[in-house]
């Protein structure tokens, strides 16, 4: 009760916030993640996550160099969106080893994003990118969570059928006339801006974590891509908020919290999943 009793005070607005972040997330998680999954470019989201390392690290050094309005979020966006979209394109065109391309990606992005930070003066909380601090979000995060909620919920009612097509059988996608290429794309900017989004909640290190872990969860008790995102979204919501509340009554971090109520849901699925096909 005490917990309820300190949420509805003035001085706890910062956790309203996390809470109304972590519950808005969810959409982007849940959606999101299904087609990671699904797709299984699940490594090609982590080098997104790490690369958004780089672009930060440029837009703090750009921030004291000649842009003092620049944000470290559009630095991250860049950064994101760019590895995405080279390890897309060299997957697709240059026939080269995916794998390959994506460590590539992530090392050199991160390392240049590290040598930025080297390069700035002063204090750099780099950490607080690394591992998020979600009860520093204010209500500008809340309207940018709602913005990326629309953007990823509206195409994916739009463009579900060619979705579900792309995800399950691209040549025979490819052969219905389906713009298969164009919606891997779209894909991959969508997951690249829901990394940098959620950031905040669990950093660059977990964010990936929380991307595939919920929808990986509801692959293992559905069998349909729809009520797969359903459940992911659901899920999402339930791991983001209970961790949140929990490392709020526990004194623990919030990041880790949530990933590892997360991870122990999600091996409990598998189990049930091995239990069910013996049965």
């Amino acid at each position: 009760m005490n917990l309820f009793t300190d949420l509805f005070r003035p001085e706890m607005a910062f956790l309203r916030y996390a809470l109304l972040v972590g519950a808005l997330s969810s959409v982007a998680l849940g959606i999101v993640g299904t087609m990671v999954v699904t797709r299984r470019i699940s490594s090609l989201a982590g080098a997104a996550s790490h690369a958004a390392l780089g672009g930060i690290g440029a837009a703090l050094f750009l921030q004291q160099l000649a842009l003092p309005g620049l944000s470290p979020m559009i630095g991250a966006v860049v950064g994101a969106v760019s590895a995405a979209l080279v390890v897309g394109t060299v997957n697709l065109y240059a026939r080269e080893r995916e794998d390959t391309i994506i460590n590539v990606v992530w090392a050199l992005w991160m390392s240049i994003g590290l040598l930025f930070l080297n390069w700035t003066r002063g204090y750099v909380d780099w950490q607080g990118y690394l591992f998020g601090n979600i009860l520093l979000l204010t209500r500008s995060e809340v309207y940018m969570m709602i913005g990326l909620d629309v953007l990823i919920l509206a195409p994916t009612l739009f463009f579900y059928n060619n979705i579900l097509a792309m995800s399950f059988d691209w040549t025979f996608a490819e052969l219905r006339g389906v713009r298969v290429k164009l919606i891997y794309f779209a894909l991959l900017i969508l997951t690249a801006l829901a990394i940098v989004l959620l950031i905040n909640v669990v950093g660059i290190i977990l964010v990936i974590a929380l991307l595939t872990l919920p929808a990986a969860t509801a692959g293992c008790f559905t069998r349909h891509l729809w009520s797969m995102m359903v459940l992911a979204t659901v899920l999402s919501c339930l791991f983001v908020v209970t961790g949140l509340l929990g490392s709020y009554w526990f004194n623990l971090p919030s990041g880790p919290a949530i990933v590892v109520l997360a991870s122990t849901v999600y091996l409990f699925g598998l189990g049930f999943n091995a239990w069910r096909k013996r049965c």
